[in-house]
């Protein structure tokens, strides 16, 4: 493209990377999702390169896709072809961090897990906590409005961004939100931006509020189930009694056998799901509350965490459920969500979809909000998901809306499920969202075919 060294020049040396090889490992996130050619890669270093890199694009009508770590479960980061593959991986600065005020002023690129870090050095903790907590970055998180262990006590992303500054699609920065708790000057543009999948603007550094970080160690629950069902039925159960668990989290048989295949945690031959809960150090009562209640609800095997090393060896189980899963085969990762009390309901539809269609679904839960994530595992080598596939994640989406749920709990529309859409919002929305799109970003340059 002709335009392409001037967008060389105006940036510093080293920001525009154009080998092939380069910008292929750039194009893809981790689905399976076949990418396009991108022009180039601009590696971002400041809110300037940015600025610089749309005032350009606007200029010469080229599409921008945004990419943090390459993370993300939807194809909301995959290129398409000519695009700009933005990368903001490099802008790595916390350039606030205020004890007083219990806020953090990010880039970015800063990994999740080295926020969280930072504000605990003075007694504060970021509550969203993903999966992916030690390599996804603020950044992705905000696109998606991340949630993650911790969101059924915390909330999601969201719940934790005061305020943003984003670039817009003609390079313009803007500043939405505020420093404060309370502010409701103006519409919510903050809330707008948080979940937008990069289509209207690429934020360059986020407000965010910080907590405090429980005094005593939490206490963790693993319970094993001899049923899905019934750990359900324990979720709904520890939710109706009033408890408060700041950690609430479900798997399967399937996704304890690839764990147990891999790590080899003894897995018993009749545990067929594994709730694991956790109290924080102040709610010693909840904790005690939730052994019962599992064991009432049909739990075979209770364990109760009494040092921080053993509540770490619990969770870190949780989180080698998809990496587990990745070593079965390629992965269809799904995140419908339905209200806590239809969880039961919706752990049923899922299993008998699988049976149904003949498809090996592991699912794991964060069962506390209701957001299921059903992994669809199929041949590698594929260039998609065969047919049953197709249909087993079908009825899956359809069981959920029809609970009163949703598409997508946390990980966004990106690519992969805009074809069920117009199931959830209908044409006013599907109107609405078009004009909110058309209004930030006229050309249609930011992440073109995502989201919407």
């Amino acid at each position: 493209m002709n335009a392409l060294p001037a967008l060389v020049d105006a940036l510093p040396d080293g920001r525009v990377l154009t080998d092939p090889d380069v910008t292929d490992s750039y194009a893809r996130d981790q689905t399976f999702l076949r990418p396009g050619t991108p022009l180039c890669v601009v590696a971002a270093q400041t809110r300037d390169d940015v600025v610089t890199t749309l005032r350009w694009a606007t200029e010469h009508r080229v599409p921008v896709v945004p990419r943090g770590a390459g993370t993300g479960l939807a194809g909301g980061a995959t290129a398409v072809d000519g695009c700009v593959t933005l990368s903001l991986a490099r802008m790595t600065a916390i350039r606030e961090l205020s004890p007083a005020d219990e806020i953090a002023v990010a880039e970015p690129g800063v990994i999740t897990a080295d926020l969280d870090r930072a504000a605990r050095e003075h007694g504060l903790m970021y509550a969203p906590d993903p999966s992916s907590h030690e390599i996804s970055t603020i950044g992705g998180n905000l696109a998606t409005n991340a949630g993650g262990l911790r969101c059924v006590k915390y909330g999601v992303t969201r719940d934790s961004t005061l305020g943003l500054e984003v670039v817009l699609a003609d390079g313009r920065v803007l500043n939405t939100g505020r420093r404060t708790i309370k502010g409701v000057t103006g519409y919510d543009l903050t809330g707008l931006f948080v979940g937008s999948e990069g289509t209207l603007g690429v934020i360059t550094a986020a407000t965010l509020r910080l907590r405090r970080a429980p005094a005593l160690p939490p206490v963790t629950i693993a319970a094993e189930f001899p049923s899905l069902r019934a750990a359900g039925d324990a979720v709904a159960a520890i939710v109706a009694a009033g408890c408060r668990p700041s950690l609430l989290e479900l798997m399967d048989r399937g996704t304890l056998k690839a764990i147990d295949d891999w790590k080899n945690i003894g897995l018993e031959d009749g545990v067929q799901a594994m709730l694991i809960a956790q109290a924080e150090g102040d709610a010693p009562g909840d904790a005690s509350a939730m052994a019962r209640l599992c064991e009432e609800n049909g739990a075979g095997f209770v364990a109760v965490s009494s040092t921080p090393e053993e509540t770490e060896e619990l969770i870190g189980i949780r989180r080698l459920a998809y990496t587990a899963k990745e070593r079965l085969g390629a992965c269809l990762v799904e995140d419908v969500c339905v209200p806590r009390s239809a969880l039961p309901d919706m752990i049923s539809e899922i299993e008998r979809s699988a049976a149904r269609h003949d498809v090996l679904i592991c699912t794991v839960a964060h069962a506390g909000d209701g957001n299921l994530h059903p992994v669809f595992i199929f041949d590698r080598g594929l260039p998609e998901p065969p047919e049953n596939v197709w249909a087993a994640a079908d009825e899956v989406f359809r069981a959920a809306l029809d609970l009163g749920g949703t598409l997508t709990g946390e990980h966004g529309v990106g690519l992969l499920k805009r074809r069920w859409l117009g199931l959830e919002s209908g044409p006013v929305t599907d109107e609405v969202q078009r004009g909110i799109k058309q209004v930030f970003d006229p050309l249609n340059i930011l992440n073109p075919g995502k989201a919407i």
